[in-house]
């Protein structure tokens, strides 16, 4: 009798244990819950690293030709950054052919410098510069380079270039607008999906770090 009755106190303190992990399971779901909003966006805490988002080494097809490399923008050194930007703008001013131009106004209409100075994009609709802050200088001067010396690179190719060097530009927002396109269902590691104008404002409402490499 003493066996079977210490065999059933066992049992019924195993049950109770379970239920006790199952009641502390169900409050940890219910809290982690809370950290979302009601869109399913996250709140509390990041679910993207910047180490998913932002570009490293260097550029594939122009790296070497004109001496730059992503890791170049970084808020630890802000000389280098600021000396890469103004490297990068020094293209700008290249004068394009028809069919480059039209290309150019497709491209740069696609982009913005919004986090910077609050522009449209950084082209108007005849290819002049619509915004004068130095990343803009420096996306459009990508931008020339590439269709004049690379050619056979697609717009949308392009255009995920001129997309690395903004999130470089802007990392903090950008890690949080990564944020919200994962919640939302939105391949994040698209450069277009994160730094052009096809989701341009998904993250309004979010609380910016401020953090901005190199002079706007």
């Amino acid at each position: 009798m003493k066996n079977s009755s210490k065999a059933k106190n066992e049992n019924t303190e195993f049950y109770v244990q379970l239920g006790i992990m199952a009641i502390l399971a169900l409050v940890i779901v219910f809290n982690v819950g809370r950290i979302y909003s009601e869109n399913g966006i996250a709140t509390g805490v990041g679910i993207v690293s910047a180490s998913e988002i932002i570009p490293k080494g260097m550029p594939a097809v122009y790296g070497v030709e004109i001496g730059v490399r992503y890791d170049d923008i970084s808020a630890g050194n802000p000389g280098l950054a600021d000396a890469t930007i103004r490297k990068l703008s020094q293209y700008e001013d290249m004068d394009l052919n028809q069919e480059q131009m039209a290309r150019y106004i497709g491209i740069g209409s696609s982009i913005s410098c919004e986090y910077c100075c609050g522009a449209k994009a950084i082209i108007f609709s005849n290819g002049e510069r619509a915004c004068g802050c130095a990343h803009s200088y420096a996306m459009r001067g990508v931008a020339k380079y590439l269709l004049i010396n690379h050619p056979e690179m697609s717009n949308e190719e392009i255009l995920s270039e001129l997309g690395k060097w903004k999130v470089l530009f802007f990392p903090g927002i950008h890690e949080q607008k990564a944020d919200i396109l994962k919640a939302n269902g939105v391949d994040f590691t698209n450069y277009i999906n994160l730094a052009s104008n096809l989701y341009r404002g998904i993250e309004q409402g979010q609380t910016s770090d401020g953090q901005m490499v190199g002079g706007c």
